[in-house]
């Protein structure tokens, strides 16, 4: 049986040293990237697929239903999988649909208007955060945020503080 050993939010979704790094760390043997529109564009598919293949691990580009299913289904064989989405509303899909999932790694949300910066690379809104904290409480998953394996990680409960700091001011 296989095993998501870390699933991680990246609008980037596959690049280079924070894959390499986050691979060794969690002891990944297959990267699994669960995103519709990537799996119904060739171009972008290959992209990913040449991109993932350089980190020497197995890379499978998948639907998110798919991702689903596969796990329903034969339970992602025997990989260890880095489990990879460009937002939160799909991770939580999936976590919501029974893919287990320990430990959540929020990596890289580009800041736009309306988002709280909760570290440099990532922003949530208020919403997104409520879906994380609801997860954390049903499911048990450890959420946090890091953008890289070296830089410090923000805990969920810090996280929320800082929303709340944000909508005050």
């Amino acid at each position: 049986m296989g095993k998501v050993v870390i699933a991680r939010v990246d609008a980037r979704l596959i690049h280079g040293q924070v894959m390499t790094n986050l691979s060794k760390s969690a002891g990944a043997n297959a990267i699994f990237v669960a995103d519709d529109a990537a799996a119904h564009d060739e171009f972008t598919k290959n992209i990913i697929l040449g991109a993932g293949g350089r980190t020497g691990l197995k890379v499978r580009v998948l639907k998110e239903e798919g991702a689903v299913r596969y796990w329903q289904d034969r339970q992602y064989d025997n990989y260890n999988v880095i489990l990879l989405t460009k937002t939160i509303e799909a991770m939580a899909t999936l976590i919501e649909s029974g893919v287990p999932i320990d430990e959540l790694n929020l990596g890289g949300i580009p800041q736009r208007p309306g988002l709280i910066p909760i570290i440099k690379e990532v922003a949530i809104t208020r919403e997104q955060l409520n879906r994380l904290l609801d997860i954390e409480t049903k499911f048990g998953t450890h959420i946090y945020f890091q953008a890289i394996p070296s830089s410090k990680k923000v805990s969920l409960k810090d996280a929320a503080k800082i929303v709340e700091s944000g909508e005050k001011s």
